[in-house]
């Protein structure tokens, strides 16, 4: 629910939670509420309109704006959340974040979340935007197992998204950072360094992961289909390295 509240010669402003943002943020218990309801849209226009109304200087963004520009371009109502930057039933130019919070709970948008929004949006009757239910997104959330947090490779995903390696890089300038790594791996193996080593190789399985999603591919299908053919590979070691039947 969102509320347009009043502090008297002080400003209209607008909320989804009073105690928080009234309350404990500006320290004021002694206010009206104007308006009540459970639309971001009409939420945002009353408040607009009533700063008018009773003189107060107009916000340069709507509540609904801001909301948009907090959330990475989607807002979150008691029941549903909006994906404001799409159009597209298959959300494939929206850029979706690591986690959101909803009632209380991390969810994370690992790769079977994404397909499941994808699958379950609706658009909006209000405007062109999709959204999905929130309950039903927590409830498909807190069937998956190991929900808790994504696997580490979701996790790379997610960070090479967030610095603009997935949008602006391309698989030769990983490539490039690949042999750059291999090197400094080398160099800690030279050195019997092994914190230098873990972190090489650590550094490795990043550039890899990266540069695999450049391709479109995971690198834990990458992973598994290489293990697939060497787990059936017969041969014997000759001087520290596995030679493979012929």
């Amino acid at each position: 629910m969102y509320y347009i509240y009043h502090i008297k010669g002080k400003k209209i402003g607008c909320t989804n939670n009073l105690q928080e943002r009234v309350e404990k943020q500006q320290g004021c218990y002694n206010y009206d509420i104007l308006f009540t309801t459970d639309n971001i849209e009409k939420a945002s226009a009353v408040e607009l309109n009533l700063q008018i109304k009773y003189g107060y200087k107009q916000d340069k963004n709507s509540y609904k704006q801001t909301i948009m520009e907090i959330n990475n371009k989607f807002y979150i109502t008691q029941k549903t959340i909006t994906f404001t930057s799409t159009k597209d039933q298959n959300l494939t130019d929206f850029e979706f974040p690591s986690y959101i919070n909803y009632e209380n709970q991390k969810i994370y948008f690992t790769p079977d979340v994404q397909d499941w929004i994808k699958k379950n949006n609706y658009k909006s009757q209000y405007s062109d935007e999709r959204y999905i239910y929130g309950d039903s997104l927590k409830n498909y959330f807190n069937s998956l197992d190991n929900k808790e947090k994504p696997n580490i490779f979701d996790s790379i995903r997610f960070w090479a998204q967030d610095k603009g390696i997935l949008d602006k890089g391309d698989s030769k300038t990983q490539y490039i950072k690949l042999q750059e790594e291999a090197g400094e791996l080398a160099n800690a193996l030279l050195k019997n360094n092994n914190i230098e080593v873990i972190d090489a190789i650590g550094d490795i399985v990043v550039v890899l992961t990266n540069l695999a999603a450049l391709e479109g591919l995971k690198i834990e299908d990458c992973i598994d289909a290489a293990y697939k053919v060497i787990s059936k590979r017969t041969g014997k070691m000759n001087n520290g390295t596995f030679i493979k039947d012929k």
